[in-house]
């Protein structure tokens, strides 16, 4: 029996031709942070679905990179082109290097797993930077995208990227969704609370995780892919730790409540971002860390709390008024 979309997924597939919808509308570079934002927003995801174990990822910027890497390599010296080809060289990459690293990192929880993960994103950094072949430090750039033989041009090669990010990272979104309100999705936060109990009622936490990693990868791979076809180009920087913690700082900032929020909060960033360089270019991190200050003072939960707490006030509302209506 086919599972009902639920309000969150009802919510996504609305917003997708409204998305779709604001590329004629808006400014051309509104737009162009709108996709950018949409491809770092699937890594936030990724973080997201492993803090719902209790586990934070300092090294998500690893897939990021894998995802990017793989795509920019396979046109660089195969000369490939074709957005879904490069997809599939993306999520590949991240799915066998996080297969592998899986069986290590999903023995670890807290600080550990936190830089243990820093530290395998940080020796790529290293290789990458030291290899001439791919560019060192300065990185490579990625030809205009194909899509299954097509080839268009100019700003409607442009329009047609922008429409299939937009369906992808729903797509992607949705997914997630279902996952985490899955057997799996449950046993994380039940590993949150207490893996030991998940553990004698024989469930394997350590496969829970691992198969959370994954997805997490493989999810931010595909954001790597689009975000690195958007901007045209890749370097280290993707995986470098300052890289990492924006995807953690997003995922504070909006909290872990909706699959919807990590996706809305990295776009929130990218707005701060922006004023805060015009405003201080010179200090600009400064504001961002106050920014950050505040979220977690006054909305520890992130800023989706403030929609869950007036769902709950409405809930509450009702439920006060509905014995009144019966008498």
């Amino acid at each position: 029996m086919t599972k009902s979309l639920d309000r969150t997924e009802l919510g996504l597939i609305i917003a997708l031709p409204i998305l779709i919808c604001l590329a004629f509308i808006l400014p051309k570079w509104i737009v162009n942070y709108v996709q950018v934002s949409m491809g770092t927003g699937l890594v936030a995801l990724g973080v997201m679905i492993q803090m719902r174990a209790g586990l934070v990822s300092f090294g998500q910027g690893l897939y990021f990179c894998v995802g990017g890497y793989a795509a920019g390599m396979a046109a660089k010296f195969m000369g490939i082109s074709d957005l879904f080809v490069l997809l599939a060289f993306g999520i590949i990459a991240a799915l066998v290097l996080s297969t592998i690293l899986g069986f290590l990192l999903r023995r670890y929880r807290e600080i550990f797993f936190a830089m243990l993960s820093l530290a395998v994103s940080m020796i790529l950094f290293g290789l990458l930077s030291s290899t001439e072949e791919l560019g060192s430090t300065d990185g490579f750039n990625l030809p205009t995208a194909t899509f299954l033989g097509w080839a268009p041009t100019g700003e409607t090669a442009r329009l047609t990227l922008y429409t299939i990010t937009c369906v992808v990272v729903i797509g992607c979104a949705i997914a997630l969704n279902r996952f985490l309100k899955g057997p799996i999705g449950y046993i994380n936060e039940a590993i949150r609370e207490n893996e030991l109990r998940v553990e004698y009622l024989g469930t394997s936490a350590h496969k829970a995780v691992h198969i959370t990693y994954v997805l997490a990868a493989v999810v931010s791979s595909i954001g790597g892919v689009l975000w690195a076809l958007a901007l045209g180009h890749v370097d280290p920087e993707m995986t470098n730790w300052t890289t990492s913690g924006q995807f953690v700082f997003v995922s504070i900032l909006s909290g872990i409540g909706n699959i919807a929020a990590p996706l809305i909060g990295t776009f929130i960033l990218e707005v701060v971002r922006i004023y805060a360089v015009e405003l201080s270019p010179n200090t600009w991190q400064m504001i961002l860390g106050t920014v950050m200050l505040l979220t977690i003072i006054f909305l520890p939960k992130g800023l989706w709390s403030l929609v869950a707490s007036k769902k709950k006030s409405k809930k509450e509302k009702l439920a006060a008024s509905a014995p009144a209506a019966g008498e």
